[in-house]
């Protein structure tokens, strides 16, 4: 007869085991899923070809115009990805939103006018819901773009541009469950997104306009929000002694002082590291020109902040604790690596 201790120690192995081998089919279950997944974005990427530029070209064409939106609809999951494909036009640049094609039918339509665009998305391209905004445009001459996975579907038939997505096995077991679809839906959306925030050339303070808050925005704040304007600035003239340039330097608190010649140009810049090197009985009595440090470094006002951070650490363990701002050749002000990290530009 065995001892008790061996049998429990058999159980607890026997079910640590079993934990494993469930742990184990998950893995493969959860790796199945993105290789399908990954496997529909191949496809998708492959059977790209004139209709998207074709559908590209309708949007553009739309906000040149300057008046009109582009109208993201879908029922179900689809419905869910519309709202994340609108939501993402609208951050990058092109006026998007979404309509539900139910409320559509029970008023919402008059939100839609002959300037719009739509673009509709279902994977069957079948939804009895679709058929009254599929109408809508049809009556009214709006420029419909139909994203689906049929090209013999009604919403395919009836679009001015077709989006087909290729037909590849959903990554759900039983094939029921929207999600490779869903997942080239989306990323065909971000498609969209980014060609046309191409054609438009949208820079990153652009972009800002379009996220102020959050983390994002912060990233994104230029050097002349963040700047010590010029007026605020410790600055001296070339012809001043060193006890002048002292008094700023106490008053101003900034932890230097900046020499510009007699038309405010920048000549230089005296930091407490030049006061520790040239510190002698006689220092009061020397001209700041004596002193001062030339060419000290500096950065576009247009520059992001950012950048200004990256250039003030860019070296381990040594920091610069300002630029000098400049903009059109001239002295802008002054950026402190204190401000752009209370800004949260860590």
């Amino acid at each position: 007869m065995k001892p008790a201790g061996n049998s429990t120690t058999s159980l607890l192995s026997e079910a640590d085991q079993n934990a494993q081998a469930h742990d184990t089919d998950v893995l493969v279950s959860g790796r199945s899923v993105l290789e399908s997944e990954i496997s529909g974005l191949q496809a998708l990427s492959s059977s790209m070809d004139e209709r998207f530029e074709q559908a590209v070209g309708l949007i553009h064409k739309m906000k040149k115009g300057g008046r009109g939106r582009l109208i993201v609809a879908g029922i179900g999951k689809s419905g869910h990805v519309s709202r994340k494909i609108a939501a993402t036009l609208a951050s990058t640049g092109t006026p998007a939103y979404f309509v539900h094609p139910g409320e559509a039918s029970h008023g919402d339509m008059g939100m839609i006018t002959e300037q719009d665009v739509v673009l509709m998305l279902s994977n069957s391209g079948e939804n009895s819901e679709l058929s009254d905004l599929i109408h809508y445009t049809r009556r009214y001459d709006i420029p419909l773009i139909g994203m689906t996975s049929n090209p013999e579907s009604t919403l395919a038939k009836h679009s001015d541009v077709v989006l087909l997505l290729p037909k590849v096995p959903e990554a759900c077991p039983n094939g029921l469950a929207p999600t490779t679809s869903t997942t080239m839906m989306m990323a065909l959306g971000d498609a969209l997104a980014v060609a046309l925030l191409d054609l438009m050339g949208l820079t990153p303070e652009q972009y800002k306009v379009f996220h102020p808050g959050g983390k994002l925005g912060q990233r994104l704040m230029s050097v002349e929000e963040l700047m010590i304007a010029y007026a605020d600035l410790p600055l001296v003239g070339e012809d001043a002694k060193m006890d002048q340039a002292l008094l700023v330097l106490t008053e101003k608190n900034m932890g230097a002082v900046i020499v510009v010649d007699g038309a405010g140009a920048l000549r230089g810049i005296i930091t407490d590291g030049d006061l520790k090197r040239h510190m002698a009985p006689d220092l009061l009595q020397r001209s700041v020109i004596e002193i001062m440090s030339e060419n000290p470094k500096t950065i576009e006002a247009g520059a992001l902040g950012v950048e200004a951070v990256n250039l003030m650490t860019r070296k381990a363990g040594r920091y610069l604790s300002s630029l000098l701002v400049m903009k059109d050749g001239r002295l802008a002000g002054m950026i402190r690596l204190q401000d752009c990290l209370q800004a949260g530009l860590a």
